[in-house]
Parts: C-alpha cells; structure tokens; sequence
C-alpha cells in the first residue's frame, strides 16, 4: 500500500530507513579540514563528478534558493540538472535532485549501494572514516552521472575550501551574499570569504552577489590570483526593477547578455529578487560565457516554476502559517522586510527555535518590529538551544508579557494560532515559524500531515 502523503510502499521506506540509518552512524565528532577521503573516493568511483558541467554555489545566505533557481531556468531551457544541496526540511532524499524532482526511495538506496564499498575502502586507507557529508556527495555524483545529467547545480555544505563538494572543477562559481555565520569558518567576515573563495577555479566565471566590502576584496583577489572572471552585481547585472504581485513578484533584471522584462517569481522579498539577478547570471555564464541574450521566454518559464521550500512557504491559511528557515541576522533581517511588504499582517506572531550555536539576540531583535509576540520551542535536533535559554533571550528582546514558552513544537503551533486569533481580527492575523532549517523542517511535517 502505498503512503498518500510521501508516495512511497512499505518497501520503499524500508529501504530509505535502512540508507538513513547508515548515513547517520557516519556523522562526525569534529570537523576534519581535508579533501583527502573525499579525493580518494571519487577516485575509487572512476570521478562521476566529470561526467557532467558543473555550477558550483557557495556563499552565507540564499545558496539553496539560487540553486534552485538554476535548477528551475536550466529546465526552461530544456536541459536535465541534477541538484545537490544541504541541509533537508523533511528527508535526506531531497538533498539530491534530479530534472527537478528529489531523488526516490528506489534511487536513494541504489546511489548508497553503488558507493558504500568504495567508501569502506577509503575507511580502511585513512585515519578517519568517510563523513555522512562525504558519503552522500559522492552519492550524488554517482547519481548524477547514472542518470545522466546534463549540468550539475552543486551547493556547498559549509564553507568552500574543504568542503566535500570542493573536488569538482566547475567552470562557473557563484557566491551569494557572505556574512558571520558557521563559527567554524572563522570569527570574521574576512576569514569566512577566504573560505568560501575556495571554490574558484582558474579561468571560471564568477558571479558575485552583492557583498560587504570586505568580502568583495577577499573575493576579487582571490579571482585575480588565479585568472578567473569576475561578473559583479550591481555592476555587470543586476536587479533593474521590481515590483510585488500575487504569490510573488515581477522583476526587470539585467543580466549578462541583456535585459529581461515582466519576469514573474513566485517567491516573497527583494532578497529573492537578488537571488534571482544571480542565478540568471550564472545560467547565462554556464550557456554561453554571458555573451549574447538568452531566449526571454525561456528565462520566464524557468523562473515561473522556482520554489524553495521553507523559505517564507506559506503551508496553512485561517491564520496564515508561513514557515522560512532563517537562521542568522542576515536572514532574519531580509525575512523581517519580506514579510512586511508581502503581507502586511495586522497581528504576527512567531514559534521561533535555534541551534545553540546561533546569535539568537542578534536573530530575535531583527525579528522583533514584525512580531506581536513569540512563543519559544526547540527542535528535536541535539545541537538545538534550550527553550528557556532562549526564552530567557526573548524577554530581554520582546519584554515578558510577549513572550510565551512551549518546548513541544507540536504545543507551539497550537500556542501561536491561539494567540492569533486572540491578539487579531480573522483575515489580518499569521503565524512565523523560523529560527532553524530543523525547527521549520519539523513544523512542515506536522503541519502537512
């Protein structure tokens, strides 16, 4: 019998949970800053990860949306992408993408059992055994190449230099907006672009969001050391125009090879409109070197089937529940004047819950002007804040009186649709989920059952 909600057989989540079980004995105590179990499993595997051109994106906030984005305007081009990004809502199989659609239960498990040997190989070879990072991008790869793909959009897990996905040569590198984010990377701005400018390749293209000063001068030394082109936003192309719709917006953008008017993308916020200026610059890189204009009904297809889910989705209505993913200062300011302008709600109010490594001060104050009041829960993930560490944050925020505690996330919805309805009038009022890809990943789950 098959699941109405996943689409998936008995034997089909039998084979997933046993994947899944795998996967998760191969999580690392600690970082380890190498490329070398990684280099020797593609290696082992005949390098799948050469079998298709590649787009590789990195950067600190709006990496999976671009990629999607690519992912949506390669297809309008009629091409057969394989995406890979990180981390999942809801399961691990959405990490790997193919012609649009996440890869299946069926394609999960064989893409392990095809790469599992080699990686036991590599086990026996080096002194730390392969990472659950290092294991499902090689999965990918093999997937990718199996399939076959005609581009790979590959997003990095953290950082650039080390990061698993590093081992393939990618002919064009986007880097979206680099702020504070992973401690691991380094304490300043500096240290994180130095970081994520490992991805460029000499003589790639590079398509750089807009950055803070000190990331743009990390980045374009590191492009002019070793050859690469750089294409700047906001300089080379850009966001010309754009202006809300329904379930969306319409943006005028400029790209490398021309401009294109009346482009309709059902995404929320000018963030995403930025997004979206470099995802068109990375597709026409990727076609042609940026020279010459793409075909302008090609582009608007492509950005008319976009998505990213858990980024300002909006699951439920009566209230509205829209969940997003922030979980820095940077996304929760750009999260803070989206919802502002998209759908100006009389009464908001927040379920938020962090990681314990997160600036949860810095997140909550910028979330504070669009919210009524908060009510705080913690994910089921290891690494989550306490709900009354935070909570003990958020009144120093929003003041007690707005503030309410609810550790279940289940009895955190049913807290914040209560408050709704109580503190608005019915059509005016909504409910934020965010703080976390978990925290927003298990709240999609409960509330699309």
């Amino acid at each position: 019998m098959t699941d109405a909600r996943t689409g998936r057989t008995p034997d089909d989540a039998a084979e997933l949970a046993r994947v899944e079980k795998a996967l998760a004995g191969r999580f690392p105590h600690r970082m380890h800053p190498d490329l070398d179990r990684m280099r020797d499993l593609v290696d082992l595997l005949g390098h799948p990860e050469r079998s298709f051109p590649s787009i590789h994106i990195t950067g600190t906030n709006g990496k999976t949306s671009t990629a999607r984005m690519i992912d949506a305007l390669l297809r309008g081009f009629g091409l057969r992408p394989g995406r890979y990004t990180s981390p999942h809502l809801e399961s691990v199989t959405e990490r790997i993408s193919i012609n649009g659609a996440p890869a299946d239960a069926e394609m999960f498990a064989r893409a392990y059992d095809d790469v599992i040997p080699y990686a036991e190989l590599v086990d026996s070879r080096h002194p730390e055994r392969v990472t659950f990072f290092e294991l499902l991008t090689a999965m990918a790869f093999s997937a990718f190449s199996d399939s076959p793909v005609d581009a790979g959009v590959v997003e990095v897990g953290m950082g650039g230099t080390w990061d698993a996905t590093n081992v393939i040569d990618a002919g064009v590198a986007v880097i979206t907006p680099v702020s504070l984010d992973h401690r691991e990377l380094g304490d300043t701005v500096e240290a994180v672009a130095a970081e994520k400018a490992g991805i460029i390749r000499p003589d790639a293209l590079v398509v750089l969001a807009q950055q803070a000063l000190p990331a743009a001068e990390v980045l374009l030394r590191r492009s002019a050391e070793v050859g690469a082109t750089v294409a700047r936003e906001g300089l080379e192309f850009g966001v010309v125009g754009r202006r809300v719709a329904v379930g969306g917006q319409v943006l005028t953008l400029r790209g490398l090879g021309g401009t294109y008017e009346e482009v309709f993308l059902p995404l929320h916020g000018i963030h995403q409109a930025h997004n979206a200026a470099v995802a068109l610059a990375a597709v026409e890189a990727f076609l042609g070197g940026g020279q010459g204009q793409l075909d302008a009904d090609a582009v608007r297809a492509g950005f008319a089937q976009a998505d990213s889910p858990g980024r300002l989705e909006v699951v439920r209505r009566s209230p509205t529940i829209i969940l997003d993913g922030a979980h820095n200062v940077a996304g929760a300011q750009a999260l803070a004047a989206a919802v502002g302008e998209a759908f100006g709600f009389d009464t908001l109010v927040g379920v938020v819950g962090m990681l314990g490594d997160k600036d949860a001060e810095g997140i909550l104050a910028a979330l504070e002007p669009v919210l009524s009041s908060v009510v705080i829960t913690q994910s089921t993930s290891p690494r989550a804040m306490g709900a009354d560490d935070l909570a003990a944050i958020a009144v120093d925020v929003f003041d007690a009186d707005r503030v309410e505690v609810a550790p279940r996330l289940d009895d955190a919805l049913e807290a914040a649709v209560r408050l709704a309805e109580e503190e608005g009038e019915l059509g005016g009022t909504g409910v934020l989920v965010t703080g976390s890809l978990v925290t927003v990943g298990e709240a999609r789950h409960l509330l699309r059952r």
